[in-house]
């Protein structure tokens, strides 16, 4: 499976990354006749290879003819992008992304989404960034994306909405369960379209995953930066059948005066709510009050909804919250014939490339309720067959 890692040295933009799509393989004259099958007024690309630092690569260039610089709403912008030559899963990234920018605007301005006038991100230019990357993603085969952490710039800008503080406050709002730290520059390194775009198709932040390498492409950026080159860079690589790495966040709360009753209907709220795991542990807390220990992981954007719910569902004050990298397994879900039927079971690949099967309980539990069987014994039928 191709997987790609944005090494985000110098912050990300949406041109950037559309030109490192471009550099890392992405074909200029595909890309321009799906974007002229959208209903656009007119505009012209351009693709360049220019320096940054003694560094190369490709800049992205997008000159529109508006005027009136495209302040598009919500649904205008879905609309033309409805109308272009896309595939459907393109077609549903780009409205999602363009749904993110609209929720976290509303939530700026206070207004519901809908009502959200798009200025810089509703304009030509993000319009095809946005359309270029999701297109320039699946053209390009990359099935997985995972993400450096996140350079922040200070300083003012001047936006359709007057002068702005630097990270934008949209930026800000949509990068939201993504690690980011102070470059010490007083530049924008991440534009609103850059956040938008790495917030849907990264799926996990820090260290680059094991893969074997294919391919790299360079995005520049509009302006020289003082200390580094102002690229964003791709790295292609197969994924190795090892496993993978990603980013977790890991909550943590104490609880001494919450009722056991709640805590069974708070972890399945927390599943609910997309909790990859939870789970209790008896604690001595102090004043020597028995208590329990609450501990949720869960994927970095579920942060914000994970802990309403840990602060809804208990009593708790104060939760703590730290990102950790994990490794994985290769698994899938698979069918197998068994003396019983159909049923269905987990499939997991091990290091030296092996695999065997993992009884699913739920499927377990059904044959097992179904014709009178002991439960272990369907495990251990199902633990006895080889992967294949």
């Amino acid at each position: 499976m191709k997987t790609g890692y944005l090494d985000c040295f110098s912050g990300i933009s949406g041109d950037m990354f559309v030109g490192a799509l471009l550099d890392a393989g992405l074909a200029f004259d595909k890309l321009k006749k799906v974007l002229g099958s959208l209903p656009l007024d007119s505009y012209s690309l351009e693709m360049k290879r220019e320096k940054r630092h003694e560094l190369t690569g490709t800049r992205f260039i997008v000159r529109p003819d508006e005027k009136r610089h495209g302040h598009r709403g919500l649904r205008e912008i879905k609309g033309i992008i409805g109308e272009g030559d896309l595939s459907d899963s393109v077609k549903e990234r780009c409205f999602r992304i363009f749904e993110s920018i609209a929720l976290e605007e509303g939530k700026i301005h206070n207004i519901p989404p809908d009502e959200v006038h798009f200025h810089e991100v509703g304009a030509i230019d993000s319009i095809i960034d946005i359309v270029s990357a999701a297109f320039g993603i699946e053209f390009l085969g990359i099935a997985s994306i995972y993400a450096s952490n996140l350079p922040l710039g200070s300083g003012f800008t001047e936006t359709g909405h007057g002068r702005i503080p630097l990270p934008a406050p949209a930026t800000i709002a949509l990068l939201k369960g993504v690690p980011v730290y102070d470059s010490g520059l007083r530049h924008e390194l991440v534009t609103p379209t850059g956040a938008a775009l790495i917030k849907e198709f990264a799926s996990s932040f820090g260290a680059m995953p094991p893969m074997i390498l294919e391919g790299v492409g360079y995005g520049a950026g509009s302006m020289d930066l003082p200390d580094r080159p102002n690229l964003l860079r791709i790295i292609i690589g197969n994924e190795r059948t090892e496993g993978q790495t990603d980013t977790v966040v890991i909550l943590d709360a104490n609880l001494d005066d919450t009722n056991p009753e709640w805590l069974g209907f708070m972890m399945d709220r927390l599943f609910d709510a997309g909790a990859l795991d939870v789970y209790f542990s008896p604690i001595q807390m102090k004043k020597n009050r028995p208590g329990i220990h609450v501990q949720v992981i869960g994927n970095p954007h579920k942060k914000d909804v994970l802990m309403d719910t840990v602060f809804r569902e208990s009593t708790t004050l104060g939760v703590r919250f730290r990102y950790s990298s994990r490794k994985t397994l290769e698994r899938s879900q698979v069918e197998i014939d068994s003396p019983w039927g159909k049923m269905g079971v987990k499939k997991v690949v091990w290091q030296n490339g092996s695999s065997s099967l993992q009884p699913e309980y739920e499927s377990c539990r059904k044959i097992a309720e179904e014709k009178g069987l002991p439960l272990k014994e369907i495990y251990y039928w199902v633990m006895s067959r080889k992967g294949t």
